[in-house]
């Protein structure tokens, strides 16, 4: 069974040699348990934190309500080989308090696209992960694809901060229907699970129209969006980096939508021209 590290002082006592670090709020699911079996190979020590970060939630949103499995999340750490399970308290992260806290300015990157949709979640995610690489000192990060933007800004904020931290990104994992897994889906009736699959099935079609152009794949991936009923916050194709997209090449098709209460994220990658 893990360590289960609720301060600082008992993380740095669990820790030795080199530490992998798999960021999670908690409510594991098989992607999560994918981003742990990736992340052990890469270190002694494998931490894997637990921790609803408050200042990522606008007022509003579903804090309160997320989901929060402690003893069935510290099951699947234990299965797969975690040695150190962090679960901060509020406090322990924030001890100058919430309205006090010094917080991480996203750039411009974190005001486009989730950022334009969630305006403070961005500086509450990279907040949160700044001090738990300061906590846990870890030498590797994993994280998954799924929230691309996402780890796009913690790559770009540990090379530019100097945190030092390699931070890696593994494919989204899925279910059956080729839903991206997330700790959200559980608010999904069935009904609305079955639409949600046509989120996947769109991308693969943008994939698919890939050598007809830019604008071929976000007209074939808007129309099986449009036929399943789902109006997306935002259907893009960009650079890898989030930049704008070149005629040719590697780029990244990235859409949002709400189904029913959850809102859902989706990407993939996309290569454009013959």
């Amino acid at each position: 069974m893990p360590t289960i590290a609720r301060t600082a002082a008992e993380l740095r006592a669990a820790t030795v040699g080199t530490v992998a670090l798999v960021p999670t709020m908690g409510a594991l699911h098989d992607g999560h348990v994918s981003l742990m079996e990736q992340a052990r190979p890469l270190a002694q020590t494998l931490v894997v934190s637990i921790f609803v970060n408050p200042t990522q939630f606008a007022p509003g949103e579903d804090l309160d309500a997320y989901p929060r499995t402690f003893e069935a999340d510290l099951a699947r750490c234990d299965a797969a080989g975690v040695d150190v399970v962090f679960a901060p308290s509020v406090e322990e992260m924030y001890p100058a308090g919430l309205d006090g806290a010094i917080t991480i300015d996203p750039g411009p990157l974190g005001a486009v696209l989730e950022g334009a949709q969630r305006p403070t979640h961005f500086r509450g995610v990279l907040t949160v992960v700044a001090k738990l690489f300061g906590l846990v000192r870890p030498d590797v990060a994993v994280f998954g694809e799924k929230d691309y933007q996402q780890l796009a800004l913690i790559r770009l904020m540990s090379r530019e901060l100097r945190l030092g931290v390699e931070v890696v990104g593994c494919p989204t994992v899925r279910e059956v229907s080729g839903l991206a897994m997330s700790s959200r889906n559980q608010y999904l009736t069935d009904s609305e699970r079955e639409r949600a699959a046509a989120i996947s099935a769109a991308l693969r079609s943008g994939v698919a129209a890939g050598a007809e152009g830019a604008d071929a794949v976000l007209t074939a991936t808007a129309k099986i969006l449009a036929d399943a009923g789902i109006d997306p916050d935002y259907l893009v194709l960009t650079s890898p980096d989030l930049g704008p997209v070149q005629p040719t090449g590697e780029a990244r098709l990235l859409v949002a939508a709400r189904v029913g209460k959850p809102r859902l994220l989706d990407n993939i990658s996309v290569t454009l021209g013959a």
